[in-house]
């Protein structure tokens, strides 16, 4: 039995390492990526490239190694190294799911806030039963800035009609915890193996963290 206790109130969430268990996927690309030309993956590359826009990926990612690739070329490669993945290996985090529908029988605006390639996009939600779950779907591309901005948090709760303190944001990410806490929002961190080594610092920055989605909040904060 549906009920209201979440209307006008919206869930926001990221995609990689949040509701997808899929950073992992990356770590692959990159290494492989770098491998074929000879190079190891830095120890700060991954941290370094996580909250950026694609193509500031590319850009970074050619000056930092003096490729001979252009931009397009590159976000080509990683394209076509990341669909396969993720429309067969990459599966919904524990309860993802079940916590979405719970959200959408209880009244709440879905918004997704993600750094991944737009046409990565609808693949990836579509494989993990998620395509068509959502109000609105923001990109960093959207926005022109990546989320050590807030701007994609802000735009989102705009397209669902919420303000920003009626808003939820789950975020494995650190910058983006912070960037979501400084646009006014209740920020829950999600625990990512990817993000291991800043887990005490997203615990600090954070209203609250979970490990699995069984235990997010019901109602919404906000």
């Amino acid at each position: 039995m549906t009920t209201d206790e979440n209307l006008g109130k919206a869930a926001i969430f990221d995609l990689d390492g949040t509701l997808l268990d899929s950073m992992g996927v990356w770590d692959q690309i990159d290494a492989a990526f770098l491998a074929k030309r000879g190079i190891a993956v830095p120890d700060d590359y991954m941290e370094t490239v996580t909250a950026m826009q694609f193509r500031d990926i590319a850009r970074y990612t050619i000056d930092r190694f003096g490729l001979d690739d252009t931009e397009d070329e590159l976000m080509d490669e990683w394209d076509r190294m990341a669909h396969d993945a993720y429309t067969s290996v990459v599966r919904p985090k524990a309860h993802a799911l079940d916590y979405l529908r719970y959200l959408k029988d209880t009244g709440a605006r879905l918004a997704v806030a993600t750094t991944m390639p737009a046409g990565l996009r609808a693949p990836a939600l579509r494989h993990a039963g998620m395509l068509g779950m959502f109000d609105a779907i923001v990109g960093v591309d959207d926005v022109g800035r990546g989320k050590e901005h807030p701007d994609i948090y802000l735009e989102a709760a705009a397209r669902v009609g919420v303000p920003a303190h009626a808003a939820t944001v789950f975020e494995d990410l650190l910058a983006g915890v912070r960037s979501a806490v400084r646009a006014g929002m209740r920020v829950w961190g999600v625990y990512d193996a990817s993000s291991a080594q800043v887990w005490p610092s997203i615990e600090q920055a954070a209203h609250g963290t979970i490990t699995d989605f069984a235990q997010a909040p019901r109602p919404l904060d906000g």
